[in-house]
């Protein structure tokens, strides 16, 4: 029996072909429509369906890089299932270079939304019905907020044995923060219907950082092939295994001040270890900024101007500490630039 066609915002998409589908929002006060841009690969056998989204937050601009690499992508030509890549979720924050919607909202705290509810749920409501609901499993593009960058980690709810263990294993990051589900957020919404979802979490928002864009591209890849979606092996060294932080939290600003850190994204540091100074312009007042714990800086704020109880270093705990550097440390020296320097 042939497979039948995939069908998504009134579009059907035959088996063994693709399509580019704009599934309409709103219009804006100009009365021109806005749409959120969806390619739908519907391969010719059966298999899972794979949403790569980028921009729920509309600044965090690596994922869009990502999708749109992955999508032109040889792999996918051979596809068994579906893979429906979406690069911006939130189109107005993505035309405004904003992280919110225009009413102030984060999309990634609406779902599932409201058909007749605030602009953030009317779009959660939207993207849940025309396209979430229609996947099986989920991996969603992110970066640091504006002026923070994140070093490549994973984000997931791991249960041992669970498809979405095995999905952050085989995505190749360094890092993966065994994470708490966000109320309202996509992944909340997601694993509620359990559908597994990795959040890819790197770089800052408003750039392309390529050291980020590039293991995002190739970590989707090793997944799909995990859930049987693509066929061969691995055609790059197989990495260090991710390791899984046991917990992390923030070093914060001491004082009101100028931030000078002595450290970069990525660096194994030890607890009491100095992580930076903040200073007022004179340097008549100064503080340290310190680790609490033994750990892997996996996010760092790239602003220099610190109030104070401002987060500045985020820190990973690990009980396997060195083969987390190792991991990091494995990760880097396969990047061309590493990660951002001190500024």
């Amino acid at each position: 029996m042939a497979r039948a066609p995939f069908e998504l915002a009134g579009v059907r998409v035959a088996p063994g072909s693709r399509s580019q589908i704009d599934v309409p929002v709103a219009r804006l006060y100009t009365h021109a429509p806005l749409h959120i841009p969806v390619e739908v690969v519907h391969g010719r056998q059966a298999g899972p369906v794979m949403l790569v989204c980028g921009g729920i937050h509309g600044d965090e601009i690596n994922g869009v890089e990502i999708v749109r690499r992955l999508l032109r992508s040889r792999q996918i030509q051979r596809l068994r299932g579906t893979l429906i890549g979406v690069p911006i979720v939130n189109v107005f924050g993505f035309v405004q270079h904003s992280r919110y919607l225009p009413d102030r909202r984060d999309l990634n705290r609406c779902f599932p939304g409201s058909e007749s509810g605030s602009l953030g749920s009317r779009v959660a409501a939207l993207f849940r019905e025309q396209i979430v609901d229609q996947a099986t499993h989920i991996i969603d593009l992110h970066t640091g907020a504006i002026h923070r960058t994140n070093l490549p980690q994973i984000r997931a709810q791991l249960i041992p044995g669970s498809e979405t263990e095995r999905m952050a294993n085989a995505f190749g990051a360094p890092v993966i923060l065994n994470a708490d589900l966000r109320e309202g957020s996509l992944r909340h919404y997601a694993e509620t219907r359990d559908i597994p979802v990795l959040t890819y979490e790197a770089g800052e928002a408003l750039r392309f950082d390529e050291w980020a864009i590039a293991p995002g591209v190739r970590g989707v890849p090793p997944v799909m092939r995990r859930l049987g979606m693509l066929s061969g092996e691995k055609r790059r060294r197989t990495p260090p295994a991710a390791e899984v932080a046991n917990g992390s939290s923030w070093a914060r600003a001491p004082i009101d001040g100028i931030l000078r850190p002595q450290v970069r994204l990525g660096a194994r540091v030890a607890k009491g270890e100095l992580l930076g100074r903040v200073a007022d312009p004179f340097g008549n007042a100064e503080g340290e900024v310190r680790s609490m714990a033994d750990g892997i800086v996996i996010g760092m704020g790239r602003l220099p101007l610190a109030n104070e109880g401002e987060a500045l270093f985020h820190i990973a705990r690990f009980d396997a500490i060195e083969e987390a550097e190792n991991a990091v440390e494995t990760f880097q020296s396969s990047l061309e630039p590493p990660p951002d320097p001190l500024y």
